[in-house]
């Protein structure tokens, strides 16, 4: 087995694989309030070509790790069937949703039993209205249904994925802390990254790490985790001595480009080999041409060997990825 390894001595153990670019929610710092122009559904990956590249992935490469992400994953009708074939190949890869949990109270348990691990919600408020302003969409209710019935399921330890917006939330995050910490749900705090589809984001306007810590620091006390940080993209503090944590993602100014093991396969069936980068490789073609498993592996390591040092948000030639989040995948 040949791993995927990068120029830098990284080598990619984690695969995301994004199963749809579409969503149920209208997020203002992803999409616009109509949506926009999805994929068509000829070009997305086939339920079987998902789970022959995660194989690939697995079998060819070292894959340890696959989370499914979006769009929004539950959307896509064959989920509970690609998790418990990709379970089929590996008994020992973790596998994991990034989720916005709508619709999670009805396929949890399914997903459970198909070989799911884990689910990450995403969810910036608990409050009813600042949530509707946030997603365009009045379905709190259906996410906390969706985190409770995870945690039934045994889906856990169930995470919770937090943006902090200017104005709009950025006072609420020792609220969201403690409303997690009383439920068992392990909250990490994302800085707010330029994938947006509008092309809004603001580094001057942007909540950063520091201003985090400092919201939290009004009601908890935060000491470091003692666990090693290793790959892990959160920075880890105790809460109040424990046994709870919280983690901040601070992609932007605090970058742990150097010991990135990701890699990511968008719905339609192209590697990217960073989150920010600006090419794409296109394993789609080769696979519906006939290509064998072991020509898939080689293109995959070829897409890898790439990968920048870093994604370079502070360097002056930074430019934009040209697909928004929602269509790369988290």
């Amino acid at each position: 087995m040949q791993p995927l390894l990068d120029q830098h001595g990284r080598v990619a153990t984690d695969l995301r694989v994004s199963l749809t670019d579409r969503c149920n929610l209208r997020c203002t710092y992803c999409m616009p309030a109509e949506g926009l122009d999805w994929m068509p559904l000829d070009d997305q990956l086939s339920d079987d070509e998902v789970v022959r590249l995660i194989g690939v992935a697995v079998r060819e490469l070292g894959v340890r790790e696959v989370r499914f992400t979006g769009g929004e994953p539950l959307v896509r009708r064959g989920l509970v069937d690609i998790v418990r074939q990709v379970r089929a190949l590996d008994a020992g890869v973790e596998m994991s949703i990034t989720t916005n949990a709508l619709g999670l109270s009805r396929t949890a348990g399914a997903l459970a039993e198909a070989g799911l691990d884990r689910v990450n919600v995403s969810l910036d408020t608990v409050r009813a209205d600042t949530f509707h302003e946030i997603t365009r969409r009045d379905r709190l209710d259906d996410v906390i249904a969706g985190l409770a019935a995870a945690e039934a399921a045994g889906l856990g330890p169930v995470k919770v994925n937090a943006v902090l917006l200017r104005g709009i939330n950025d006072d609420q995050a020792p609220e969201l802390l403690g409303w997690c910490v009383d439920r068992g749900y392990q909250l990490r705090f994302i800085e707010q990254m330029p994938l947006d589809a509008q092309h809004g984001w603001d580094r001057d306007a942007m909540v950063t790490a520091d201003e985090i810590f400092a919201s939290l620091a009004t009601r908890f006390t935060l000491t470091p985790a003692h666990e090693p940080r290793g790959s892990a993209p959160a920075e880890l503090f105790v809460v109040d001595g424990g046994p709870a944590t919280v983690g901040v993602i601070a992609s932007v100014t605090r970058p742990f480009c150097g010991d990135c093991d990701r890699v990511r396969l968008t719905a339609d069936g192209q590697v990217r080999n960073c989150l920010f980068a600006r090419s794409e490789s296109d394993l789609r073609s080769a696979l519906r041409a006939g290509a064998s498993d072991e020509d898939l592996a080689a293109r995959w390591r070829t897409a890898m060997w790439g990968k920048a040092a870093g994604h370079g948000i502070d360097d002056p030639s930074f430019l934009r990825p040209d697909r928004p989040m929602s269509a790369i995948g988290g």
